[in-house]
């Protein structure tokens, strides 16, 4: 459970995509836009993917060569290239849970109005609807793997080491937990302060 949003300006010296992947990746957001639109209007399950291929304007065949499951509609995105290019563009000798904090705060503020309220309904997806839940772990061992990486190359130890693979996925739960109780009110505290009070906890090493 990530933040996902429509790629923004890439950093210096970044290839610019091609017109066949800005069309593909137009393609993926006018389905995903369609998707939570018939979501927020008719419920989750009562939405069938035929009706989102309508209303995006493409074909069934389409939907699922994009997302083969209708969960993964919900749950894929553009965060992984951001996360790997984020802790890769910290100074590298920069605690790891002040790497973390300055990526995934800096996601979120970069995150458009329009694209903050698809996110929220995307956690509140997740947070209620069983089989969306249920296919939550797939993606999360690929996050793991990108963060695992990322911070493998900063350290010079290999991605697999258990310490790494520890720090990872605590991070990545702690934004996970920082962002379901954003869903849960979001009046009460803005996404970016719950962020940086859970990336607080892991830096004082998970003592209470």
């Amino acid at each position: 459970m990530v933040p996902t949003r429509t790629p923004a300006a890439a950093p210096p010296g970044t290839p610019k995509p091609g017109l066949r992947e800005r069309k593909k990746i137009q393609t993926r957001q006018a389905i995903r836009r369609a998707a939570f639109r018939l979501f927020a209007e008719r419920g989750y399950d009562a939405t069938p993917v035929d009706e989102i291929a309508q209303a995006a304007e493409v074909s069934p065949s389409t939907v699922f060569r994009y997302f083969p499951a209708k969960e993964d509609i919900v749950l894929t995105g553009e965060y992984d290239a951001l996360l790997d290019c984020g802790i890769r563009a910290r100074p590298p000798g920069e605690p790891i849970a002040e790497t973390l904090r300055h990526v995934t705060v800096g996601i979120m503020h970069d995150i458009s109005a329009a694209d903050r309220d698809e996110l929220l309904q995307r956690i509140r997806l997740i947070r209620d609807v069983p089989a969306v839940r249920g296919r939550t772990a797939e993606l999360t061992a690929r996050h793991i793997d990108v963060i695992s990486t990322a911070l493998a190359e900063r350290t010079g130890r290999p991605a697999d080491d258990l310490g790494i693979r520890v720090i990872s996925a605590a991070a990545l739960a702690a934004l996970q937990e920082a962002l379901l109780r954003w869903a849960e009110d979001c009046q009460a505290a803005s996404p970016e302060a719950l962020i940086h009070r859970s990336m607080d906890v892991l830096a004082r090493g998970l003592t209470l």
